[in-house]
């Protein structure tokens, strides 16, 4: 009989030398699968023990010639269907593949059903009904440019779940992934040794680990779908069983697994006692940061690191490959090192030299195991590292300490604890740097065309080591906001947020910012003097913010004594925010409003007088009021249009926007009645002297 099993990328080699070890047939490997020729009692076998397959299906027939409809219903219709089951079972039918004739896969999936029932129906004059949820059995078609192949579901469940995982860590591999990077990282090879995983998460890997070393079966209690088939016999299976499960051989297995997450270890502990395991493996709190000797024999170290999914995690994630790599060159000489990450650059942060590298799927996403020795050449070699990528990345350092030692003086005056630091002053870091209080974000600017993106990456991971060191700030504490090309349905997951705040003053007021989860952080920096202007002038003023994001600049009006502050924005996110910064204030009155409206609509119709106005728009926006994109170049005189119809005769609009080389339309505002005087000179604070196109700002008034 033929089959084929199902694996992961990157453990095809693995699968093909498990059947072979089994004594199957190999026909043809595939991206994915194996092609193979077994007994039905053997493949029965192969479905409990494997540990690299997903899933196992039986050949039923295959032709070449199936390209529309009528041929595929032909194909089903004449097969012998009694041969697999009865009318009396339930069935479901799952369609793969395309082609111009065959468009839809769940068309094609009832064509098959309908080829399959009519079968029945003129045999038995009697249908099995469809369930597609829990079928007795399950029809596979696979269509491809070869032709149409007919399997039936021989497993069943999922053959990677193994049972003993109800929880998981927040990057989890699945275990016949696991069971795949034991194999690669040769701790099989001599199992006396200790195994030790410094990320081990919910277990996973150790757990996998300790049942392919003691020789257990990997699914034996199953629902296997090869039961509900007319050739499976009860007897006979239940003697194969008796034979896997024999007692396994006693080892006193070394297997260490350590993690930071309290919570996660707790999981791995129960999921390792489901397993049947807990006797072999021991589990322990330890922070990655500041690993220590494991075990004083060596052994292999095999760990799936942390991805760095969060979107301001890199610094912490960076920050913890550097020490591991630290670690393992101070603590682990003899040791033999097996590490899984998401990316090649991550691992390069060790500043280890690799033996030998595996390509995997870990579901969507591509990962990649690197095998390392620590030999006394490795320890060596990288003792002489100065724990930076580029030499001239000193250079970057320089500048932040000169910038800091600049801004000091000024710093201290005005009581000044969020500020920028560092502003792309030296082309090749292209980068900002904003500290808040002990905190810092780094967001990283686009790079030009000729710069290779590694050598980008390389630098930036010397900018996260630079900044903290330069600014006393640890890494955890650092927020990078990183450019990176997000791959297929990456793009659409919703990153793993911290939801960190801290509170920052400014001028007398208080504001709650998030560094971690957000590109921006909920304070404009570079409107820092803008605000203050407000504060200063908004004594018993009707003050309105347009574009208010957080609220930052109400707060500051509603601090200066306002008589009312209206602050609107389209966001609902925001505009909670604003709130809870004017709670944060103890800022409460009844005229102060806060209204969800696109604010180009709400200009348009808004009626009354404001005496203060502080309008900051977007560069860009898809207002749907707008004939066209709005832009605030093209756009900025109908803008005024509407707000001096709620500007008060003796009122003041304080305008900002940051397009570079804005030219404001003078003329045409004279035509409006208005006249403006360029304030932007006065509204850039000294940390952002460096950039004179951070923003432009005037003050507009009734001529």
């Amino acid at each position: 009989m033929q089959f084929i099993a199902l694996t992961s990328i990157g453990v095809e080699q693995l699968l093909v030398e498990e059947l072979t070890e089994f004594g199957f047939e190999i026909n043809k490997q595939t991206v994915g699968s194996v092609k193979f020729t077994g007994t039905n009692l053997d493949v029965q076998k192969f479905c409990m023990m494997t540990r690299f397959a997903t899933r196992v299906m039986l050949l039923i027939d295959d032709k070449p010639e199936v390209n529309d409809k009528d041929s595929l219903y032909k194909f089903v219709r004449f097969q012998a269907w009694q041969d697999w089951f009865s009318p009396k079972q339930t069935f479901a039918v799952e369609f793969n593949g395309t082609n111009n004739a065959l468009k839809n896969t769940q068309f094609s999936g009832l064509v098959i059903k309908d080829g399959i029932v009519d079968y029945f129906n003129d045999l038995f004059e009697q249908r099995p009904d469809v369930d597609k949820q829990t079928p007795d059995i399950r029809i596979i078609a696979k269509l491809t440019k070869q032709g149409c192949a007919l399997y039936i579901d021989f497993s069943g469940p999922r053959l990677s779940d193994r049972g003993y995982r109800d929880k998981q860590g927040k990057a989890p591999i699945r275990e016949h992934l696991a069971a795949a990077l034991v194999k690669r990282s040769g701790w099989l090879q001599d199992t006396n040794k200790p195994l030790f995983d410094p990320c081990c998460g919910s277990g996973t890997l150790l757990i996998e680990a300790a049942s392919m070393a003691l020789g257990l079966p990997a699914n034996p209690n199953k629902d296997f779908a090869f039961k509900r088939l007319p050739s499976f016999r009860e007897s006979k299976f239940s003697e194969l069983k008796a034979q896997l499960n024999v007692a396994p051989e006693q080892k006193n297995l070394w297997l260490i697994g350590s993690d930071i997450d309290e919570r996660v270890l707790a999981i791995a502990e129960r999921n390792a006692k489901r397993a049947g395991l807990e006797s072999h493996i021991k589990f322990k709190f330890e922070d990655a940061n500041q690993l220590s000797l494991a075990a004083k024999r060596p052994g292999t170290v095999l760990s799936n690191l942390p991805y760095g999914e969060r979107l301001g995690g890199m610094a912490e994630i960076i920050t913890l490959y550097r020490n591991m790599g630290i670690a393992f060159k101070k603590h682990y000489r003899g040791w033999d090192l097996a590490l899984l990450a998401s990316e090649e650059s991550l691992l390069k942060v060790l500043k280890l030299a690799r033996k030998k590298s595996y390509k995997f799927k870990n579901g969507p996403l591509d990962v990649l195991l690197n095998l390392y020795e620590m030999n006394d050449a490795q320890v060596q070699q990288n003792k002489q590292s100065s724990g930076l990528n580029f030499e001239g990345s000193s250079a970057f350092g320089n500048r932040l300490k000169k910038n800091v030692q600049n801004l000091k003086s000024w710093l201290k005056k005005e009581n000044v604890k969020a500020y920028r630091v560092y502003d792309a002053d030296i082309p090749e870091y292209n980068v900002a740097v904003d500290v808040y209080n002990d905190s810092a974000v780094i967001f990283e600017y686009k790079a030009p065309k000729e710069i290779d993106d590694t050598v980008a990456q390389k630098r930036l991971q010397d900018v996260i080591t630079l900044t903290a060191e330069q600014l006393n700030i640890d890494p955890l504490n650092i927020a990078v906001k990183v450019r990176k090309r997000q791959k297929g349905q990456e793009q659409y997951k919703a990153l793993d947020k911290q939801n960190r705040t801290e509170i920052v003053e400014e001028y007398g007021a208080k504001f709650k910012v998030n560094l971690f989860d957000y590109l921006d952080t909920g304070l404009f920096l570079d409107h820092r003097l803008a605000r203050k202007f407000i504060q200063q002038h908004a004594k018993d003023k009707r003050v309105l913010n347009l574009f208010a994001y957080t609220g930052s600049a109400s707060v500051h009006a509603a601090v200066g004594g306002a008589k009312s502050v209206t602050t609107v924005d389209m966001s609902k996110t925001y505009l909670k925010w604003a709130e809870e910064n004017f709670e944060l204030n103890s800022l409460k009155n009844p005229r102060f409003r806060f209204e969800q409206a696109d604010c180009l609509k709400w200009l348009e119709r808004a009626v009354g007088q404001y005496d203060l106005i502080f309008l900051d728009p977007p560069t860009f926006s898809n207002s749907k009021r707008m004939s066209d994109a709005f832009d605030v170049q093209r756009d900025h005189l109908k803008l005024f249009g509407w707000v001096k119809k709620i500007l008060a005769p003796n009122g003041v609009l304080l305008f900002s926007n940051n397009k570079r080389g804005f030219k404001i339309d003078e003329v045409g505002l004279a035509a409006l009645g208005l006249s403006a005087e360029e304030y932007s000179t006065q509204t850039l604070s000294p940390d952002f002297k460096r950039n004179k196109q951070i923003h432009n700002s005037w003050l507009i008034r009734h001529d």
